[in-house]
């Protein structure tokens, strides 16, 4: 189809009203081979991932209203097992695990719900996470049948496969994970059960007039189902089937499971889902997980996900017929307690998603999407009703059109080249598209106006009153210890109860040894799997290593101070979260699995491998109790005073603080400590390291296909360094602190912060009217259809207190340097402290009317503004 054929661009804009279901009227969800459809509507749905487990309850309505404010249709969370089944049959659905309470509250908010039951999940997700307080066995008799052990080059390597399961999963008698395997399917089959029961009491599902209207059963299982062949098909079938046997009413998705039977529909997860087909041609087109960015590792960079890059993605899939994006995340939020999978992923999982880890808008990313979405439901109707005519424009260049007999018409012009623009003839008009770039018609030229925000950790006035408490290892208690022969790998002994192994030794040292008499001394050699490892000589630290995300079987070597008679070798083995890594087959082990050897002595190498070790799971002060407030004063703690004399490793510090005024998100900066945990009033913030990112950060360039490496940020700066602070844990006054402390950091340098926005910038161009006035004309009023508009917004309890910058005309520089260029109105200021000055959110209408009169005629304008934020009382 030429580009005259096209007798006119969509000119009609549709409404798009959410028309939700009440618990008085049921819903039908089906779908054909175009979208979803509801009440036999075929509906075009943008979707954002929030997991319930990593915000607080406190946090949900916001983060939910933001989203549904940010054009988002649908909420997305996976069911996390292991925090609603801690131990066999019991299960706990309260506080931040309170699934039916996030469901109503999407309810509420007149979305629509996805619920990923799986039960396995990914999601950077620790496999077996429970709390302190649960009581496990750690009878050394259990074997676990799940776990193989090859030998080979004097190393024991386990394989297993989890993520987000139960620790007591691993030791059901018989069991083998995600294949056909009956205890397997039984106990898989009983949760899946347990949670549409709850959904369905609740009516929640769609079919009921609630708001589900999607379920996963399994998670990525394409790849293992390979893997294992017969047994994996086998398995992939059951569940199937076992999940549409529980009659939700609504349809049931597989994700990047090529062969999902009938009904289930198979779906896309990654970067990019525009070469995706679902399996059958009757079903719909779904990307269940448009990964918004990357989450970070200790010792790495953060990675960031150009905006315009997905936009482009999405947009390309949407040309391409796909009619379901669920972003992933769409609010990340944090890896509290000791959640986090990995290894060695952040405590943070901000994710570069539009919420951030605090549940602030990122910008630009949300407004642009946000605009992305708004032109998409537009056309709407047209993308759900035919199949697009695809016409050649150029060598990278195409247009997707969406025509209907009705008259309705979407347009989508693309640029697939990486590096140039083009500027193309489509319908008699002229385009200007930037490379990797898709226009969409009529209302978007894809260069879309958004706000820019600035953040800033401002410190709070409280200053922290420290004491401290050294971990005793002196005098480790026999009562919870066990020796036997041999090193054990490092969960089969702790089951995930705590991230601390002690592994315990001694050997005696002859006096004649030549190193007590002037010679080198020993070395002592540790290989472990154990992600971190602190090695103590007769109680005194004399060394530690660390293993990294890609190399986690790791050497520590060093010279060791033995004296004669008897020397006690104490090996401190932390798990930074359990392995979520790689394909979907794990294989990993943890702990120190040897050799452990010495070299140097007279006698030459001294393998201790295989001479009796003795073990214990956890530290004195987590058997103490000591991060309760109710515990927290059950020994005699030091003043930070003396403390601060002598920093030492392995050390408890606590202290008291009041709630600082104001609603802004908190976090504890935490750059002078090493790695350790945190806890508030009893409730663990995670875990905290200040390893420093190691990798290339370069100018990021939006344009070319995106991989993790590409935009990277903070080479050379910590990880992170703040950790939230959720407002809900604190009370007005009295909230106790608790860091225990591996390494020997200064606690005289954590402060409570807060998280705002400095400023607010937005850039947008003029409209260029290259339409014919006949065309124009044919919109209706031109202007009040096309004039693009600056949309600046701070954060909650903030306000526009000045305008720091403000230029229609041709300015320079980006956000945080604007300056004037060669044509500028004069009245620019003027115009934005009117319409700004004193509001949390305004709107400025670009056009040359609105600014008085034309600057510079004839020339391509555009408006660029910086805006301060500062809280609504402030008075500065």
């Amino acid at each position: 189809m030429g580009t005259n054929s096209v007798s006119k661009l969509c000119s009609l804009v549709f409404l798009v009203v959410f028309v939700g279901c009440s618990e008085l009227i049921q819903c039908s969800v089906t779908y054909d081979r175009k979208a979803i459809m509801i009440n036999g509507q075929r509906r075009i749905l943008f979707s954002g991932s929030i997991h319930y487990p990593r915000s607080t309850p406190d946090m949900w309505e916001d983060l939910i209203l933001k989203a549904k404010d940010g054009g988002i249709d649908v909420i997305e969370t996976y069911v996390f097992w292991n925090v609603h089944e801690p131990t066999p049959g019991n299960y706990h659905f309260e506080g931040r695990y309170d699934i039916v309470r996030f469901m109503k509250t999407i309810q509420r908010a007149g979305l629509y719900a996805h619920l990923r039951i799986g039960p396995y999940v990914c999601a950077e997700w620790n496999f077996g996470y429970l709390p302190l307080t649960s009581s496990l066995s750690l009878d050394l008799a259990d074997s676990s049948p799940i776990v193989v052990a090859l030998q080979f080059e004097g190393f024991s390597v386990y394989f297993v496969q989890f993520r987000g399961f139960p620790v007591w999963l691993k030791y059901v008698p018989g069991i083998s994970f995600r294949t056909d395997n009956e205890p397997f399917k039984r106990a898989m089959q009983g949760f899946t059960e347990k949670i549409v029961g709850l959904m369905k009491a609740e009516n929640l599902f769609e079919s009921q007039g609630g708001p589900i209207i999607l379920s996963q059963i399994e998670n990525e299982y394409g790849v293992q189902s390979k893997l294992f062949g017969a047994a994996g098909y086998n398995y992939m079938t059951w569940a199937a089937n076992m999940a549409i046997q529980t009659g939700t009413g609504v349809p049931w998705v597989m994700c990047k499971e090529d062969d999902a039977p009938d009904p289930v529909i198979n779906t896309c997860n990654g970067f990019y889902c525009d070469s995706f087909a679902p399996n059958k041609p009757y079903k719909p087109t779904i990307w269940t997980e448009a990964w918004s960015g990357w989450f970070s590792e200790f010792g790495g960079t953060i990675h960031q996900r150009p905006v315009q890059d997905l936009a482009f993605a999405v947009a390309k899939f949407i040309q391409k017929g796909g009619s379901f994006i669920n972003y992933y995340m769409y609010h990340g939020g944090t890896n509290f307690g000791r959640s986090a999978g990995g290894p060695f992923i952040t405590t943070s999982y901000d994710y570069d998603a539009p919420i951030d880890e605090y549940g602030l808008i990122r910008q630009p990313k949300y407004g642009h999407l946000k605009e992305l979405h708004r032109s998409i439901k537009m056309c709407e109707r047209a993308l759900v009703s035919v199949d697009p005519i695809v016409t050649q424009l150029g060598t990278y260049q195409q247009a997707h059109v969406y025509s209907t007999e009705s008259g309705d018409c979407a347009a989508f012009l693309a640029n697939y080249d990486t590096k140039s623009a083009a500027r193309v003839l489509f319908n008699n008009m002229h385009y200007n598209l930037p490379p990797w770039s898709i226009s969409i018609l009529p209302d978007c030229r894809n260069v879309v106006g958004v706000q820019t925000s600035q953040m800033e950790m401002l410190p709070t006035n409280g200053i922290f009153s420290w004491e401290s408490y050294d971990e005793d290892i002196s005098s480790l208690d026999d009562s919870s210890t066990f020796t036997t022969v041999g090193l054990l790998e490092q969960i089969n002994v702790t089951r995930d109860a705590s991230d601390y192994l002690w592994y315990m030794t001694s050997v005696d040292i002859g006096s004649s040894e030549s190193f007590l008499h002037g010679g080198e001394l020993p070395t002592l050699i540790v290989q472990s799997t154990g992600h971190a490892v602190h090695i103590f000589i007769n109680g005194q630290l004399s060394g530690s290593a660390f293993g990294t995300r890609e190399n986690r079987r790791f050497t520590y070597t060093g010279k060791v101070n033995l004296r004669p008679g008897t020397n006690r070798i104490a090996l401190l083995s932390v798990a930074v979260g359990l392995p979520n890594v790689g394909g979907h087959y794990e294989s990993w082990n943890t702990g120190i699995l040897g050799p452990v050897a010495l070299h140097g002595l007279d006698q030459g190498k001294w393998d201790l491998s295989w001479q009796k070790w003795t073990y214990q799971v956890g530290l004195k002060g987590e058997a103490m109790n000591l991060l309760s407030p109710d515990s927290a004063t059950s020994v005699e703690w030091m003043q930070s005073s003396l403390a601060a004399q002598r920093p030492q490793p392995l050390t408890w510090h606590k202290a008291y603080f009041n709630a600082p005024e104001g609603d802004e998100p908190l976090a504890l900066d935490m750059e002078g400590m090493g790695k350790g945990q945190i806890w508030i009033n009893g409730q663990s913030i995670g875990r905290y390291w200040t390893a420093y990112a190691s990798g290339t950060c370069n100018e990021c360039n939006y344009a070319g296909t995106f991989r993790p490496p590409k935009c990277q940020l903070g080479c050379g700066q910590p990880t992170q360094r703040w950790y939230h602070v959720p407002r809900s844990w604190l009370k007005p006054a009295n909230n106790l602190l608790v860091v225990f402390e591996e390494l020997g950091g200064d606690p005289s340098r954590i402060s409570l912060v807060k998280r705002s926005v400095a400023s607010v910038c937005a850039e947008v161009s003029e409209f260029h009217p290259t339409i014919k006035n006949w065309q124009i004309e044919s919109y209706g009023r031109a202007e009040e259809f096309h004039s693009p508009k600056v949309h600046l917004r701070c954060s909650l309890g903030q306000s526009i207190t000045s305008i720091k910058f403000a230029s229609f005309g041709t300015p320079l520089g980006t956000c945080g340097s604007y300056q004037q260029g060669a044509c500028h109105a004069s009245t620019s200021y003027a115009i934005l402290e009117k319409k700004c000055i004193g509001k949390q959110r305004c709107t400025v209408t670009i056009s040359n009317s609105n600014f008085g009169q034309d600057p510079c005629p004839r020339v391509m304008k555009k408006l660029s503004v910086e805006a301060v934020c500062a809280p609504t009382n402030w008075r500065g």
